[in-house]
């Protein structure tokens, strides 16, 4: 056989011809047209031929048919692809995959030279991780895209979920801490959740009664990790919010070298529980997130926006916790008011 007809697509006529039938009832057990009638025998041999050559639907003429691409386009926030997220995707992913549809991820960013893949892909579904603007909700629907999650017409604009940093505020309180900073990252694609998590932050730090919380956003060097925790520690900061793992990591690692004991000296607790948690030394406590939950629920909400299957209802997977590690600990010692 040559290479010609090794790699050509198998079709319908296909079996058809294998099994000496007509193309028309071959076509009416692949498509499973209703209102035929086709003996289970018949239906078995095609089902069995077509496995055995080979066949495999043509998405595009499938698509023209039924009316949908069968493709949900995840619309992602200009954010670094970091572990949590990865596995949202995958989980997200793998449960739209058994039902049959393929996950598409885009992120447009600011310059928006490309084409936007809604236009190119005709999805059946828009998700997107965080709220949709109405002008952005608009190209959307230009389109010829009706199908959002959220859908910012339907509901009201709402900011993204974050409870986990009045829970890092919560646990650092808990265990007997009052003098409390946050540490934001300085990468400018994460401005905006840096900011809202510093406001929830801030805003558990009042309703706690510890006033405002002294806040810096650092990189991810010791350089200017250090240079954050000398002005910390001159105003008797004894815990530490950070915005991610990474960034208590940073900080963690900067107070060892220095000479401060983590937690006697300095409590540091994270965000996402990535697996650097469990890794770095001491571990580090953090806030867990069931990102392969939350995957599975954007899932859900996509089929009931395309199958009209069961809406999902919120459960544990969007609840975030704390888990304690050995970086978080009563302060060895309180400063006066006013340190």
């Amino acid at each position: 056989m040559g290479a010609s007809s090794a790699t050509r697509r198998v079709t319908a006529a296909d079996i058809a011809r294998s099994l000496g039938i007509s193309r028309a009832t071959v076509g009416f057990v692949l498509n499973a047209t209703p209102g035929q009638t086709i003996s289970e025998a018949t239906r078995d041999r095609v089902l069995s031929e077509a496995r055995r050559l080979g066949y495999r639907p043509h998405n595009a003429a499938r698509a023209l048919r039924s009316g949908q691409s069968r493709i949900v386009l995840l619309v992602l926030p200009d954010w670094p692809l970091d572990f949590n997220l990865r596995r949202n995707i995958e989980e997200a992913s793998l449960a739209l995959d058994e039902a049959g549809y393929a996950l598409i991820t885009y992120t447009p960013h600011p310059t928006g030279q490309a084409r936007p893949l809604w236009e190119t892909l005709q999805p059946d579904v828009v998700v997107s991780l965080t709220p949709l603007s109405r002008e952005r909700a608009a190209t959307i629907r230009a389109a010829g895209i009706e199908r959002l999650i959220p859908d910012p017409d339907q509901t009201e604009i709402e900011e993204y979920p974050e409870s986990g940093p009045g829970l890092q505020v919560g646990h650092l309180v808990d265990l007997g801490h009052r003098y409390i900073a946050y540490a934001g990252s300085a990468d400018p694609r994460v401005a905006d959740l840096v900011e809202l998590r510093r406001i929830r932050a801030r805003e558990a730090a009042e309703s706690l009664g510890l006033g405002r919380m002294p806040a810096v956003d650092i990189e991810l060097t010791d350089d200017s990790a250090g240079k954050a925790l000398r002005k910390w520690r001159d105003a008797g900061i004894t815990g530490i919010v950070a915005y991610n793992d990474d960034v208590a990591a940073t900080l963690v690692g900067a107070a060892l070298r220095s000479g401060l004991s983590v937690p006697r000296d300095l409590s540091v607790i994270g965000h996402d529980d990535t697996p650097l948690t469990r890794m770095f030394e001491p571990q580090l406590s953090s806030i867990s997130i069931n990102t392969a939950g939350l995957g599975r629920y954007l899932a859900r909400l996509a089929l009931n926006a395309v199958e009209g299957a069961p809406a999902p209802q919120a459960g544990p997977e969007v609840q975030a916790t704390v888990v304690a590690r050995a970086s978080s600990a009563a302060p060895r010692r309180q400063p006066p008011v006013g340190a």
